[in-house]
């Protein structure tokens, strides 16, 4: 049975590698799942092979002239291949040696084509079905040969060469159609897999982007208030003091929201309270950091503010973050309005100051804070823009759509 794989980020299980069967045969299901086919699936299709076969033999013997009725052997054969089936899944190349000999000692009797076969048919199609190729039809080939020995060896009418073909099939098809069905079942658990992967590294890279946003506003403001603080000290201590005691308040804020985020990563999907995400409604609460920080921000706000879908919520609050700690790091001595506008069908965020429009590594479209923005706004099917104002300084402006894209 394949060893469980360990549980993958926020809490689902990655997926058993692709085409890689373990000792029964199984690719990838969970245990409890294998347990409760093999020991109730199987079974109640082994019983039915036995009715089928205790019901059957008889009927396909008087429609068969010419073949010897079936007796205590032929019945005793019939029963053998239909039980063996119960542990198929889990010993399959056993299984079709069993059912292989018992059916072949059945022909060689004498006896009529029967529903034996069709217990058979069952046999070679798990072995196709549960093992790679190369180990089915190495099981599957001795069978055929086993089978094939009534052809010339019958207490009954032997079929000679002319039996060859029909008697093959019984052989030929179920391992074909186990082998495709075994393709399929691969291709599933590999597109699977790389679903989960997919799945994975999107959510190392959202984990990334919400690490950058919140790490990066944090020391931004820090390094303004550190180089407001070192100018200061020689002349003004009284004031290097106000922005020391900020570099201390906006340090704790941002690792208090790096915790958060930690925290939220780590407990994944497992149900765990969260603590809620910033959203526009602490836009006030940025603007007095970043006040406190040296650049001075106004927020204006425009239409009936309104709870929002968390991502979107969530992406207005990081565009307007961001926005303004490029301003810190490369606008120079400026100030910055923020305009939020709640409109019935989505919400709008501009930034704009009035500093060195452009200017600065971080300010031109390629650079990854306003890569980053774009990518989070379009994601949402929103809409992005950033550039030089017309007016001098910079604007950066998102629309974001109020119903979240699926």
């Amino acid at each position: 049975m394949e060893t469980p794989q360990p549980a993958a980020p926020g809490g689902t299980r990655a997926g058993a590698v692709a085409g890689r069967p373990g000792p029964d045969g199984t690719h990838g299901a969970a245990p409890w799942v294998v347990r409760w086919r093999s020991r109730l699936l199987d079974p109640v299709l082994a019983l039915l092979l036995l009715v089928m076969g205790l019901v059957g033999t008889g009927p396909a013997s008087d429609n068969q002239p010419g073949t010897v009725p079936p007796d205590g052997a032929a019945y005793a054969a019939v029963a053998v291949a239909a039980l063996v089936v119960a542990v198929r899944r889990r010993w399959p190349r056993a299984t079709l040696a069993v059912s292989a000999l018992a059916t072949a000692v059945y022909l060689v009797l004498g006896h009529a084509y029967g529903p034996i076969l069709v217990a058979f048919f069952v046999a070679v199609y798990t072995v196709a079905a549960y093992l790679p190729v190369r180990p089915a039809a190495l099981a599957a080939g001795p069978a055929l040969a086993v089978l094939l020995v009534h052809m010339f060896f019958s207490a009954g009418a032997a079929p000679g060469l002319v039996g060859l073909v029909p008697g093959a099939a019984w052989v030929v098809v179920p391992f074909a159609v186990g082998v495709t069905v075994r393709l399929n079942r691969d291709a599933a658990a590999r597109n699977r897999s790389e679903q989960a992967r997919r799945l994975a590294d999107e959510e190392r890279l959202r984990v990334a982007q919400e690490v950058h946003d919140v790490v990066g506003h944090g020391l931004a403001a820090i390094h303004m208030q550190a180089e407001i603080a070192l100018h200061l000290m020689p002349t003004q201590p009284e004031r290097a003091e106000s922005a020391l005691t900020a570099i201390s308040r906006t340090s704790k804020d941002a690792l208090d929201e790096l915790r958060v985020t930690l925290a939220v990563v780590r407990r994944g999907d497992d149900g765990g309270e969260r603590s809620p995400a910033p959203g526009l409604a602490q836009v006030p609460a940025l603007r007095d950091r970043l006040a406190g920080a040296g650049l001075p921000v106004t927020v204006e706000v425009s239409g009936e503010p309104r709870a929002l879908p968390v991502a979107v919520d969530l992406a207005g609050y990081r565009v307007v973050q961001e926005a303004l700690t490029n301003v810190l790091r490369h606008a120079g001595p400026a100030t910055a309005a923020v305009r939020i506008r709640y409109a019935p069908a989505e919400v709008a965020v501009e930034v704009t100051d009035t500093g060195r429009g452009g200017a600065g590594v971080g300010r031109g479209v390629g650079g990854s804070g306003l890569a980053g923005m774009r990518e989070r706004v379009t994601a949402l099917g929103g809409s992005f823009d950033a550039g030089p104002a017309a007016d001098g300084g910079f604007r950066v402006y998102a629309s974001l759509p109020v119903e979240e894209r699926s």
